[in-house]
């Protein structure tokens, strides 16, 4: 497959445009997020972990290579949580937040999209978040999700690329998602290059390792 078509040269602000309509719109998936067959898993209030960890939006991400250029939060995200319900899942709250490069040389985006409470089914949630971001208006799955476990984390994200369609641009959006019985986030690193860049060609091994540190640095102990 050949790279898709990026629209009028390197214009970075419609793939911001494209990445953040892909990633923030996840959080309207929020409640289905670990949603599984109510025969199966049940919706009693027994098996929830205790919320012991909660998702930040720093200033800045991946030691300083992104900075923080709008905190989606408490508006996409508000929107999203507010009058929606999950039985599989308690309080949730959400953590949206578009990051861009810090450097000029090399421009490039990152957003996350998440959550955190008490979830029952981690697993289902990776896998939901990213059925998600395939079901939004424009998207199309280039490469199909596959689970990744980087060297020495103990850590499974589960990784996807897809092709997302904005404003008459056209941009490989790879993205991979983690989740756990506290927090579940999306995550997407795009700069003018790959996002043109063929979806087979992309290193999602890299961008597991990128979600990683992400995770690290959002992920903090509650008090």
């Amino acid at each position: 497959m050949g790279p898709p078509p990026a629209g009028s040269g390197n214009n970075t602000g419609k793939v911001i445009g494209i990445v953040a309509a892909s990633l923030v719109g996840l959080l309207v998936l929020g409640y289905a997020v670990t949603r599984v067959n109510d025969a199966r898993t049940g919706a009693g209030g027994s098996g929830f972990p205790a919320a012991e960890y909660r998702l930040t939006v720093p200033n800045t991400l991946v030691g300083g290579t992104y900075k923080l250029d709008e905190d989606l939060s408490q508006t996409k995200g508000r929107e999203a949580i507010d009058g929606s319900h999950d039985p599989n899942a308690r309080d949730l709250k959400p953590a949206v937040g578009q990051y861009t490069s810090a450097s000029a040389a090399d421009s490039g985006v990152l957003v996350i999209s998440g959550m955190y409470g008490r979830l029952k089914h981690p697993e289902e949630a990776r896998r939901k978040m990213l059925a998600g971001a395939a079901d939004s208006e424009g998207s199309t799955v280039a490469v199909q999700p596959k689970d990744i476990t980087p060297s020495g984390s103990g850590i499974t994200v589960s990784c996807q690329v897809l092709t997302a369609r904005q404003d008459g641009a056209t941009a490989t959006v790879p993205m991979c998602a983690w989740a756990d019985g506290n927090t579940a986030a999306s995550v997407a690193v795009v700069t003018a290059a790959t996002s043109r860049q063929s979806p087979a060609s992309v290193d999602l091994a890299r961008l597991a390792e990128t979600t990683l540190k992400v995770r690290a640095e959002v992920r903090q102990p509650i008090g």
